[in-house]
């Protein structure tokens, strides 16, 4: 279960202390990634050398407002820093107008930015309709990216296991699936696994594989 985990801190606040807890914590119980805000690639990737655990970092976060071209600058700044994984913020609004060209344009520029790295796609499930969501996941499967993802964790709510089925159908075997936000325990874990996600992000990976309930956080 340790490898389904994004081990996460993106809050404002992180300091060079609790970045270190991270990458600690993420060593110990050999998670998947950390995933941490770009400015701390590098300080990151330095703490995990010689460990099997990856650094993953936010592209066009938490908005995903910003333009295409500022979003794939970060994204080959980041993988230039030392990022394995990258999760970037699907444009919303311009997904709500029906300007699915834009849609598909802005991840497929970010995806041609990373290469070969794994490019995971939040669409901020909370905010859009069951149609919406579809219709993000077909976006995202024609730019090619590799992961849809439920959360930002900056929004109204995280992921639900409804979604993360939805998703797991839309993605029509062809995308793999993050749920973020709302996995309060073990249990909840297990069962967005068995919905049918591969990856969960979470700030309490520790509490969760020590099988305690996390009362607040991502």
């Amino acid at each position: 279960m340790n490898k389904y985990i994004d081990h996460t801190l993106l809050k404002q606040n992180a300091t060079r202390e609790m970045l270190e807890k991270l990458c600690s914590e993420a060593k110990e119980f050999d998670f998947k990634t950390v995933c941490v805000n770009p400015c701390w690639i590098s300080y990151c990737k330095n703490l995990l050398k010689n460990s099997n655990v990856g650094v993953c970092t936010v592209i066009g976060f938490p908005l995903g407002a910003m333009t295409t071209e500022a979003k794939a600058f970060e994204a080959k700044n980041a993988v230039a820093e030392g990022a394995d994984e990258i999760d970037m913020v699907l444009n919303i609004g311009k997904l709500k107008d029906n300007d699915f060209e834009y849609v598909v344009n802005d991840i497929k520029k970010v995806k041609e930015a990373v290469k070969d790295k794994v490019l995971k796609v939040i669409i901020e499930t909370c905010l859009l309709s069951d149609e919406e969501k579809v219709r993000a996941c077909e976006a995202i499967i024609a730019a090619k990216a590799d992961f849809v993802k439920t959360s930002t964790g900056f929004s109204t709510s995280g992921a639900t296991k409804e979604d993360v089925k939805l998703l797991k159908e839309a993605s029509k075997g062809i995308l793999k699936v993050k749920a973020a936000g709302g996995v309060k325990s073990y249990q909840d874990m297990v069962d967005m696994i068995e919905c049918g996600a591969d990856r969960i992000g979470t700030s309490s990976g520790v509490l969760l594989m020590s099988n305690k309930t996390v009362s607040s956080g991502y």
